[in-house]
């Protein structure tokens, strides 16, 4: 989505496609060529992104970017952004810059991760940034490692996860 982002306002496109990506891209293309295509809207993004409000945005080899804004629907009981809401932003980002290491005919998925929340949110927050990176990819298992910050670069959440690697089924 082109322009500025006003706090309180919907980042992820409503009418964007989602889904999940076909196996059989995933048998014949790597994780980070289907996830440039994710990207370039060759292929549909998951609904979670637009139920969360939140967007990929930048890939390469071992890193991922995302970047989204929290509403007030995405509030808990006290007032203040679901620490689900960043959980699953987190979660996102560290699987997805797992995802750019991962050779076609494999796939990854989520063994544990988590999260330290440092400040709350507010739907007045306006667009936050997400950025992860892998620090260990081995055969079966990856580790990555993720910042959450406000546009002005305050640091909301850090995140670590590990991940399965693991051959597609034929």
């Amino acid at each position: 989505m082109n322009g500025e982002i006003r706090a309180g306002h919907r980042y992820h496109a409503a009418d964007a496609p989602t889904g999940s990506i076909p196996p059989a891209l995933s048998a014949t293309r790597s994780g980070l060529e289907l996830l440039r295509d994710m990207i370039a809207g060759k292929l549909p993004g998951p609904g979670i992104a637009r139920t969360l409000n939140f967007l990929l945005v930048a890939v390469d080899d071992g890193y991922a970017e995302f970047h989204g804004v929290p509403l007030e629907e995405h509030y808990n009981p006290a007032g203040t952004v679901h620490g689900g809401w960043t959980g699953t932003l987190l979660d996102s980002a560290l699987g997805c810059a797992v995802q750019t290491k991962v050779a076609a005919g494999f796939a990854s998925t989520t063994i544990e991760y988590k999260v330290n929340l440092v400040r709350p949110m507010f739907k007045d927050t306006g667009r936050v940034v997400c950025a992860a990176r892998v620090i260990h990819m081995g055969r079966t298992t990856a580790v990555s490692e993720a910042t959450l910050k406000t546009a002005d670069g305050k640091l909301v959440a850090i995140g670590t996860e590990t991940c399965s690697i693991f051959p597609l089924k034929a």
